[in-house]
């Protein structure tokens, strides 16, 4: 697919900087101004009625086109807005120190977070301590993505509680015997963190390798785990001891989920080929990993056909008929036909190998490419499964590239089928300058031991834009669900890095 004045390898190499940045997209909606030319590819001819109609779920829940719209109807509505937060407040993790490339303590930027859970998703107490593990790096260097461990004592909520291990990996540990995936990774992108029966801490985070097309590196994903080895030398403070089993897990299988190959095929770059974010969990005595995928070609590839799949719209067939005619007039429809983004799911053997391929629980064909951070938990004998995506990245009238949202969906069995929460998925929005201090993402919603209010966490500020303010732990709230409704509580501002509300 060609975009005039843009290579494909640049597209693709956009994307990834997208994805750490929080920029917008080449893919955003309706935004002429990402092209280089302020033009957009010119689609075929568009036809009164699809040749062939057809309607096929593939046997999973999708965001349908219809409940897209109603999201972007309901997003103004008070109780799905993120706090508006006093920027004046808002400081930089103070522990957040690290080593540029010259060896100089350099103040980090730290975006995606996640907590130590228990199985139920709860916060873990580790021997008196939360931890938090997160995506930090020099905020010059947007490829210095590396895995970092803060912890604080239980009790604690300030910000200078949290303290830092350091980063989890060292460089020579993905030198693994006989796993060439790990061999060469680049980066460490997000996961979760599990703390096991005997008290382990179970790592689980998605390994990048580098983008380099000539050696056939396309920026391949791959779900990864680790134990991670933590000692208390001196009260009050922890470290890591190094890692063990670390092992490669998943990476696609092309059939229920899009391979990297698949993705970038024919030297074709302009693709969003996600593979990441895996989010452990487990349900009587089977472990799971939910992820971010991309549908295979057994669960509604992508392309051309996607258009003629009614389950991909909802509604009626008077929208159908409505929305297909717009969808065949949308000047960014070439790229639409590569929107297939899923929520997939695995099992595991008791080893944390890989057991089982399922069925994605959500697909997003035709809406957008990109659904992630997946998180996922039981409650009152209900799963309920969260995600987070951009307004920059989906194709749907109403939304517009500094739309942050996250969605949420509920189930009887953690296998589906996901009914959206509030009608159309819509749990939060937000809507800022992406170079505001107070600017919010990979929203992460934790369930908490006692009531009905779950804690969520994000970080706040995008990377690199500023000297003195890096990308940090934003103040955390809480959000109460009852069935399949949700609301922002009000007043509910918690500390920065909050992760539990007691």
């Amino acid at each position: 697919m060609k975009i005039k004045n843009f290579s494909r390898k640049t597209v693709a190499i956009m994307m990834a900087a997208t994805m750490l940045t929080g920029g917008t997209s080449v893919f955003a909606s309706g935004s002429e101004s990402d092209y280089g030319n302020g033009t957009q590819p010119t689609p075929p001819p568009v036809v009164e009625t699809p040749s062939s109609v057809f309607n096929d779920t593939y046997g999973f829940t999708h965001l349908t086109r219809f409940d897209a719209l109603k999201i972007a109807s309901q997003q103004k509505e008070s109780r799905y807005q993120v706090p508006q937060f006093d920027a004046s407040t808002i400081r930089n993790i103070p522990s957040a120190k690290g080593k540029d490339a010259n060896g100089k303590t350099i103040d980090l930027d730290v975006w995606d977070t996640w907590p130590l859970q228990n199985a139920d998703g709860t916060v873990a107490n580790y021997n008196g301590y939360e931890v938090v593990f997160g995506l930090a790096g020099d905020p010059k260097v947007s490829s210095d993505t590396f895995i970092y461990l803060f912890y604080k004592k239980v009790g604690d909520q300030s910000l200078d509680a949290w303290k830092n291990a350091g980063r989890v990996f060292k460089d020579s540990d993905k030198m693994v015997p006989n796993d060439t995936i790990l061999n060469n990774q680049s980066e460490e992108w997000s996961g979760s963190a599990t703390m096991t029966k005997d008290g382990k801490v179970r790592l689980f985070y998605t390994n990048r390798q580098p983008w380099d097309a000539d050696k056939g590196f396309f920026g391949k994903q791959t779900l990864t785990t680790a134990q991670v080895n933590v000692s208390e030398p001196s009260n009050g403070t922890l470290q890591i001891n190094g890692v063990e089993d670390l092992k490669s897990i998943f990476d696609g299988d092309g059939k229920m989920y899009q391979t990297v190959d698949q993705a970038f095929r024919a030297g074709d770059y302009s693709d969003n080929h996600t593979l990441r974010d895996p989010h452990y969990v487990e349900d009587n005595g089977h472990k799971y990993l939910v992820f971010e995928a991309n549908t295979g070609s057994e669960t509604g590839y992508q392309g051309q056909s996607m258009f003629s799949n009614k389950a991909y719209y909802g509604g009626d067939d008077d929208f159908f008929k409505s929305e297909y005619q717009k969808v065949m007039n949308n000047p960014s429809r070439n790229y639409m036909t590569i929107a297939n983004g899923a929520l997939g799911i695995i099992e595991l053997n008791n080893d944390y190998s890989l057991k089982k391929v399922m069925k994605p629980l959500i697909a997003s064909n035709t809406v957008t490419d990109e659904i992630e951070r997946a998180n996922i938990f039981e409650k009152d004998g209900k799963w309920y499964l969260f995600t987070d995506t951009r307004g920059a990245k989906m194709f749907v009238d109403g939304v517009d590239a500094e739309d942050i949202y996250m969605l949420g969906y509920v189930a009887d069995s953690i296998d589906g089928p996901y009914k959206p929460l509030n009608g159309s998925g819509l749990v939060l929005h937000q809507d800022l300058n992406k170079r505001d201090v107070t600017w919010n993402y990979a929203h992460f919603a934790i369930p908490q031991v006692k009531g009905n209010k779950v804690v969520i966490t994000s970080y706040m500020t995008n990377r690199g834009f500023y000297t003195d303010h890096h990308s940090t732990f934003a103040p955390s709230f809480e959000v109460e669900i009852d069935g399949s409704e949700t609301k922002v509580v009000p007043n509910s501002i918690l500390e920065q890095g909050q992760v539990t509300s007691n």
